[in-house]
């Protein structure tokens, strides 16, 4: 089993939506992060009806790897909904919050691979999602 089968199963346990209260919703988008040690971590979103309570499963995930482990830096991520994320489908996932968390946490993470499409591996990289990020600059 390769590293984005080993992630994808990872992440597809914590796929089950479901209303946690009749405000909050949980687990219709999941994750699976390799850190830089090769530990995989996960998350599932979560969304509540005021909005500014959501996170995507990305950012849980990433969350779960620092809270766990220390780490900050992200080799490759997984994200999709109901099914591994397929090219042709125009997948969104990482959003725009996520990206920019992700590059705030580690600016290593510009070279984190993103798979966008799962039968083909086919990647793209954080740096390609949000070129010329802003935060470079504040950079030691």
């Amino acid at each position: 089993m390769d590293i984005w089968e080993q992630m994808y199963t990872a992440a597809k346990k914590e796929y089950h939506p479901e209303d946690v209260t009749p405000f909050i919703y949980a687990h219709n988008v999941v994750s699976a992060i390799e850190a830089e040690n090769g530990e995989i971590f996960t998350g599932f979103c979560i969304e509540s009806c005021s909005g500014v309570c959501n996170l995507c499963a990305e950012r849980v995930a990433a969350l779960n790897m620092y809270t766990n482990s220390g780490q900050t830096h992200i080799k490759r991520l997984i994200a999709f909904r109901d099914k591994a994320p397929v090219a042709d489908e125009n997948n969104s996932l990482p959003c725009g919050a996520c990206r920019e968390f992700l590059m705030q946490l580690d600016s290593k993470n510009k070279d984190t691979e993103i798979l966008v499409d799962y039968e083909n591996k086919e990647t793209t990289t954080l740096e390609k999602l949000i070129p010329n990020w802003w935060g470079l600059s504040r950079q030691a």
